[in-house]
């Protein structure tokens, strides 16, 4: 890889500024100060220093957001604020997108990265992966629409869900409730209780695959995940 390229993206601005960098001598590889951008790296074995500091090559970036309400799951958007939006430029850089999406008034549990291998993984319908949403649902919520739920129910559009796990926390006039799906059709949770003539008032995710929401988390704050959890979405079966 070339040294700008290295170097602008880990963070060191443009191609341009990281031109101003070398030619001031602020870039060291392997004990040699180096000013010529077009000098290739390896990214796995040079040791590449800016100002002194060793710069530490990153190529895929893993982050755990507790999306907010009023924020769109996108990369960009004309009128919304997005998921993007939220982060800090040091993680803007890596260009990471939504693993999925969370409707606009739905909160909590969202994969961000820039590992499109692993996003296909996750999303992909011959995979299954376990989504779990909390939700308040305007209506007694019944066993009756727990034993549908399993078989699957038909949405408006005709399409018959695969079995989902409904877990009732409280039957009343705003039920609480607890479900998990391994698909991820529009609306789909909301969608799904307007079958049973029910309707979902408040929806938070709260885990996907192995990974769970990180309570430390506020609404709107996120956080790289650790190598262990890493490892755990690469490894899951």
């Amino acid at each position: 890889m070339r040294l700008d390229k290295f170097l602008s993206n880990m963070g060191f601005g443009s191609r341009k500024e990281v031109k101003i960098l070398l030619k001031k001598k602020a870039v060291e590889v392997n004990g040699e100060i180096v000013r010529d951008p077009k000098v290739h790296v390896d990214e796995h074995v040079d040791q590449v220093l800016v100002g002194g500091e060793a710069v530490v090559y990153i190529e895929f970036i893993y982050l755990l957001m507790n999306k907010p309400q009023d924020v769109i799951s996108a990369t960009e958007d004309k009128y919304d604020q997005t998921v993007i939006d939220l982060l800090a430029q040091q993680e803007q850089h890596f260009d990471p997108f939504p693993v999925g999406r969370l409707d606009k008034d739905t909160e909590g549990f969202l994969l961000l990265t820039n590992d499109g291998k692993l996003a296909h993984e996750l999303l992909s319908p011959k995979k299954h992966v376990d989504k779990t949403y909390y939700a308040l649902v305007e209506g007694v919520v019944t066993e009756e629409d727990a034993e549908a739920f399993k078989k699957g129910v038909a949405l408006d559009d005709g399409y018959v869900t695969k079995p989902a796990s409904l877990n009732i926390i409280e039957s009343a006039t705003v039920s609480k409730i607890e479900l998990t799906i391994t698909e991820g059709k529009f609306h789909q949770v909301k969608r799904m209780f307007e079958s049973v003539g029910k309707r979902v008032v408040y929806l938070k995710r709260l885990s996907m695959g192995p990974l769970s929401l990180d309570p430390e988390l506020g609404l709107g704050e996120y956080r790289h995940l650790t190598e262990e959890e890493v490892i755990s979405l690469k490894q899951r079966k």
